[in-house]
């Protein structure tokens, strides 16, 4: 009997182990920033890139009050409801004491300072293609914003979802690092690819999902259900989105359709974020978006 009992530990250790290895977060090497010198000003650039403000500064919030990014707004979802968190550079709520490196874990792997999982609701699942560079040039922005007091609230998951460690078999099956739109793209075609798929992470939103969340790469960019709403992210690709690239230039700079009508929702602080760009990367965006797939 305490041969079984011994054999049986063994093999639930072991199997702990293993699943341990399997789902464990895997943080980026000590030195994969190693050389890298920060810039704040091109920081700014991958910020308002990156739509920070559009979800960590306080619902409608305007002006200078878009760069206290506090928290707190509350996004629904089919596993439950998650609250943004304070990312200002208050020390204590939010993250004064962040590093680049502890930024770029969390960015690029998902991984907390503390090596927790994240949930994918923050779209690492698109800024792992970002460029470790951005990363460090957006923490020295982040640097330079006002800092704010007001605690993160928890996400409201219940179970199976509020466990972490199964985050690790879901980065497994579906953190991918590799471009959706491949093929010989230009110069500006190329930064476009970049702004949407990494930086600007469009596909979070327009791009349909599977039963576990994930973002289905066979029909990007082609609509999807906005989570507790009636209405629907509208198709980006050429299937629908037939206006001219001066057209798309024009909606991105000034929140104005072809036919006069103006932006409203969520994506109005997309627009704001996007207008603090340099033209050519409006243009970039929007000579990409002629190059994806059509998808009905």
């Amino acid at each position: 009997m305490r041969r079984i009992l011994l054999s049986l530990t063994i093999l639930a250790a072991t199997g702990a182990a293993g699943a341990w290895f399997v789902l464990r977060p895997e943080p980026l090497p000590a030195d994969a920033l190693a050389g890298l010198e920060a810039d704040a000003v091109r920081g700014e650039q991958v910020f308002w890139a990156g739509g920070c403000a559009a979800c960590h500064s306080a619902e409608k919030a305007e002006g200078a009050d878009r760069l206290v990014l506090k928290g707190g707004r509350r996004f629904p979802s089919p596993f439950g409801t998650f609250v943004a968190p304070n990312i200002s550079n208050d020390p204590a709520a939010g993250i004064g004491t962040w590093t680049a490196l502890g930024l770029a874990n969390a960015m690029l792997r998902g991984v907390s300072p503390e090596g927790r999982h994240y949930y994918p609701v923050f779209p690492y699942a698109s800024y792992a293609r970002a460029t470790l560079q951005d990363v460090v040039d957006l923490r020295a922005f982040l640097a330079t914003l006002p800092a704010d007091p007001s605690p993160s609230a928890p996400h409201e998951v219940a179970f199976p979802y509020n466990i972490r460690l199964g985050l690790g078999l879901w980065k497994r099956l579906h953190l991918d690092d590799g471009w959706v739109v491949a093929g010989d793209l230009n110069q500006a075609e190329t930064r476009g690819r970049y702004l949407v798929e990494a930086l600007g992470h469009c596909g979070e939103c327009h791009t349909p999902r599977g039963g576990l969340g994930a973002m289905d790469r066979n029909r990007w960019l082609a609509g999807a259900p906005i989570p507790g709403g009636k209405s629907r992210f509208p198709n980006l690709t050429p299937a629908k989105l037939t206006w001219s690239e001066a057209d798309i230039v024009a909606f991105l700079t000034t929140g104005f359709t072809p036919d006069y009508d103006s932006v409203g929702g969520a994506m109005a602080e997309v627009v704001d974020g996007l207008s603090h760009l340099a033209p050519s990367d409006r243009a970039a965006i929007a000579a990409y978006l002629k190059r994806v797939v059509p998808a009905e």
